[in-house]
């Protein structure tokens, strides 16, 4: 699906991939043989629980929190940017309550708040869970980015992209990390309301939809700001609008076509949307696809050696 054209009604359920639970199932977590129904949420949410834990890494360290996910969900290693690139030096601290440069104040009091956010839904999914949460996985929020940067731009070895550069504008190349993940969120928690089975007062799909939402506050805040800033360069000779719509294209060629850019038919496109103004899901496989960064991997990219526990591959 070209991130150019919003699809037709009958395009969309051609690529949405809306199966019912079983074959989802039988595709994403093979080691599940029939499940019971409380075993199925419990793989659900973990499934997501592992991208909160990711979520909330690359906000916290944005903003020199990162500290804060110590101990939580065990001591995994966090993968940070590495090396003496003087761009890299505001991201030392990562743990010391500064933080990277932002030039604009507004956007570190968003990315403050979007880290307290997904701290709050790694705490909450972990409770919800009990002692059935599983670890926190080795993350990547370093030279992943980089790596994603070059499969979108099909640049040489030699382009280097972190999201908490400090030039030329840290703002904009944090804004462009954050892209990589927001929209992502938003379809694993809408793909993964048809297989919570859980809809009783307070219960899990209500909860899961409470996530849903934040995702999609976050997302719309984050393609708003880059989307005001589309005509801008981004270092690597396109505009922010063109390298978006890069990542986008790679998204939608890993995860079932399902991504649009800042801009459809020259027009702004803040809400990816279905032609009924619907937002995408994405099955398992399909996130697993774009945070592993190949199709039918079983890890890689921002999860090194993959994700824990029953839904992973």
């Amino acid at each position: 699906m070209s991130n150019n054209t919003k699809p037709s009604r009958r395009q969309f359920l051609g690529t949405a991939g809306l199966v019912g639970a079983g074959a989802v199932l039988a595709s994403c977590a093979p080691s599940m043989a029939a499940p019971a129904k409380d075993n199925l949420d419990v793989a659900v949410l973990n499934f997501a629980l592992n991208l909160e834990y990711l979520e909330a890494a690359f906000y916290l360290a944005a903003v020199g929190r990162l500290g804060e996910l110590d101990g939580i969900g065990g001591s995994a290693e966090i993968i940070l940017p590495t090396g003496v690139n003087s761009k890299q030096k505001a991201f030392n601290g990562a743990r010391d309550g500064k933080g990277m440069t932002f030039a604009v104040p507004a956007i570190k009091a968003y990315a403050d708040e979007i880290a307290q956010d997904e701290i709050n839904h790694v705490l909450f999914l972990r409770k919800a869970l009990g002692a059935a949460a599983v670890a926190r996985p080795v993350l990547d929020i370093g030279p992943a980015f980089a790596n994603a940067a070059k499969a979108a731009t099909g640049a040489d070895g030699a382009l280097t992209f972190s999201p908490y550069d400090a030039e030329p504008s840290s703002d904009l190349y944090f804004l462009h990390g954050a892209f990589i993940f927001e929209d992502v969120g938003v379809t694993a928690y809408k793909g993964a309301a048809r297989l919570l089975t859980d809809d009783s007062a307070n219960g899990v799909l209500e909860s899961a939809a409470g996530i849903l939402a934040i995702e999609a506050y976050h997302a719309g805040q984050i393609r708003t700001i880059l989307y005001a800033n589309r005509a801008s360069q981004t270092g690597f000779g396109v505009t922010v609008e063109q390298l978006i719509g890069a990542i986008s294209d790679l998204r939608g060629l890993l995860g079932g076509g399902k991504d649009q850019g800042l801009v459809v038919g020259g027009k702004a496109n803040i809400n990816p949307t279905d032609a009924n103004s619907i937002a995408f899901s994405r099955s398992t496989r399909e996130v697993l696809n774009i945070v592993y960064g190949a199709k039918d991997a079983t890890k890689g990219l921002f999860f090194p050696n993959g994700l824990n526990g029953a839904i992973t591959k």
